[in-house]
């Protein structure tokens, strides 16, 4: 728990460095571009296909028919963009993640270890390809899981705890081998895995549920949709920035655990011992 909160508090102390704050804003500009770009180009067709697809369900044209004796007609207008937003936020994830650990994480790493582990040996036991097919495989089981997931986010406390979980897992599968693949070798990895499983995905349980504050603006974005294109680029901002704080925290705990086997395997060698003197002194007696 020490070594969690201690790279805890670094990860927040070096997202204030000039240099991550610099690194933020590509895979941001990135995100923001390609999702107000679809927006623009497939947003007006994607609200009529799902505004078509409700009015072809009786129950949901009933649904609208009861809210309307309520004086909530309105609410007919806002329903489609909610389902549209609904389903984008998993992919918007993903593509935040992807993008941070792509655009960032090398930087990153690079920098933490330039600064608290300049003497750290590099055992590269990872690489570019393994680590693209390690994300590709967790990202389809994360979104995977989140379909198959969905029936359960209608009861109220799961919808705050299953997706977070699922986005914490995929972290802690992408991070935990991107921050150990240049200077770990491949069995130092799987040992600081298997010893330190349950803290790493707490920890990407943790970056998770702060992850989960954009819904607060997917709220707003019900509400007030003209204004989605504010809240979009500002959601996908705090997504950047929480993954951002969560490559640096692996960053630190993987490290600092990687020296901490390498000194417990490999304890630095005893001082030679002095050696003894050649010949022993010898007393020079006065002549008679």
């Amino acid at each position: 728990m020490k070594l969690v909160l201690d790279a805890f508090w670094r990860a927040a102390a070096y997202c204030l460095h000039p240099r991550v704050i610099a690194l933020s804003v590509l895979p941001l500009v990135l995100m923001v571009v390609v999702s107000l770009g679809l927006g623009y180009l497939y947003w007006d067709r994607t609200v009529d296909l799902v505004n078509a697809t409700l009015q072809g369900w009786p129950f949901v044209t009933s649904f609208f028919t009861w809210l309307e004796g309520f004086g909530l007609g309105g609410f007919r207008s806002v329903l489609a963009p909610l389902i549209i937003v609904f389903l984008a936020t998993p992919l918007i994830v993903v593509m935040a993640l992807l993008a941070v650990s792509v655009l960032m994480t090398p930087a990153m790493l690079h920098l933490v270890a330039q600064r608290r582990f300049p003497d750290l040996e590099r055992r590269h036991g990872g690489s570019w390809w393994r680590g693209a097919l390690v994300a590709l495989v967790a990202t389809a089981v994360a979104l995977l899981a989140m379909v198959v997931s969905i029936p359960l986010w209608l009861v109220p406390p799961l919808v705050l705890v299953i997706p977070p979980l699922i986005w914490g897992w995929l972290t802690y599968r992408v991070l935990g081998y991107d921050v150990l693949a240049e200077h770990a070798s491949r069995e130092e990895r799987r040992e600081l895995v298997a010893r330190h499983r349950m803290p790493m995905l707490a920890m990407g349980v943790v970056a998770g549920l702060l992850g989960a504050a954009p819904g607060l603006l997917w709220v707003s974005g019900g509400m007030f949709v003209a204004l989605a294109p504010v809240l979009v680029p500002a959601a996908i901002w705090i997504y950047t920035l929480v993954f951002a704080f969560a490559a640096l925290w692996f960053a630190h705990f993987a490290l600092a655990a990687l020296a901490a086997l390498r000194l417990e395997r490999e304890p630095p060698p005893a001082p030679p011992a002095s050696a003894p003197p050649l010949l022993e002194p010898v007393e020079i007696l006065p002549p008679p």
